[in-house]
């Protein structure tokens, strides 16, 4: 089989992937009756491939990398707030928390697996590590680029990472492929009242249930944007709280003192890391790696349209 391609797009920003969320949505989105040849679930797998495919069209890249999640739930995120995405562990694989596996639909395993296969075949980076989330290999990637970053999420916890200094947008999926949100400092102003550099501390004190985090008893969007604007970070709103002559509602100043534990915890917590180890060539591949695998991977998986699309768009070659 022979894929051809066209000459690259201009490209000159990178485009880095969240992988978990494209292939939880694609998971849902996809009804259970698509399937492989052998009648496996393939909703995910194609899903995915399809909305790489659209998404790296209306934003073409220069470097593509699928960040993923080699420790979902590390332990010094677990040792500073134990409740941290404590809902999400399968009590039925391990009861003992600090040795969690992450609750994954049945029908989702097995087409995770391929879509590693497939990209790893490809010869396109694929990046996790242990320590790290995939929101911290995006964190790494992002701040060791030369080049303005596109970070590919339904998450909102990366929108720390958006930056109009440095050019890092976040383009997200939350509405679906057809409806992508172009999320930059202008967005959350208007949105939030904050920028980008105060959105951690921010999603600190309003809470996140889905991520275990209570927030601060009290305090929603509102308060919480009005807080940090006026008092920076966590250490600016405990001296703020502190302090009888700073201006704050009796019940906030009373929250934020009994809060203060856990604040100086959860932002670190809600902060992505940076420090992961990065290979040192992220190129995006002119053709693929290994043609023999990704056949068989595109033969078992009924997938040859969607690795057709795949391959064009991002001006892959592929000679079988």
């Amino acid at each position: 089989m022979v894929a051809k391609v066209s000459e690259p797009a201009l490209a000159t920003r990178n485009l880095f992937f969240d992988t978990a969320t494209l292939y939880y949505r694609a998971f849902f989105a996809v009804p259970e009756s698509i399937t492989a040849p052998d009648g496996t679930p393939s909703g995910a797998v194609r899903g995915f491939l399809d909305m790489v495919s659209a998404i790296a069209k209306q934003f073409p890249p220069e470097q593509v990398v699928f960040a993923w999640d080699d420790d979902w739930r590390p332990q010094w995120r677990v040792d500073l707030i134990p409740s941290y995405k404590l809902h999400r562990v399968d009590e039925e694989v391990s009861d003992q928390p600090d040795a969690a596996f992450e609750v994954i639909p049945d029908a989702l395993s097995p087409q995770i697996g391929a879509i590693s296969m497939i990209l790893d075949a490809i010869g396109l980076p694929r990046i996790g590590q242990i320590g790290h989330e995939a929101d911290d290999v995006l964190g790494a990637l992002v701040s060791k680029s030369s080049a303005p970053c596109d970070v590919v999420t339904g998450d909102r916890d990366l929108f720390q990472l958006v930056s109009d200094e440095t050019d890092v947008r976040i383009i997200s999926i939350t509405k679906g492929v057809k409806k992508l949100e172009v999320v930059n400092d202008a967005y959350l102003v208007e949105r939030y009242g904050i920028n980008g550099a105060q959105y951690a501390d921010f999603s600190m004190l309003r809470g996140d249930p889905s991520d275990g985090l209570p927030g601060v008893k009290g305090i929603g969007e509102k308060t919480a944007a009005k807080l940090i604007t006026e008092h920076q970070d966590v250490a600016g709103l405990i001296a703020a709280a502190k302090n009888p002559e700073i201006s704050l509602a009796p019940a906030v100043r009373t929250n934020l003192l009994t809060s203060q534990d856990y604040m100086k915890a959860a932002s670190k917590v809600v902060r992505v890391k940076t420090s992961a180890k990065l290979p040192k060539k992220l190129d995006r591949p002119i053709k693929v790696k290994d043609s023999q695998s990704l056949q068989e991977l595109t033969d078992a998986w009924g997938i040859e349209r969607q690795i057709k699309r795949f391959l064009k768009t991002l001006n892959i070659d592929w000679v079988a």
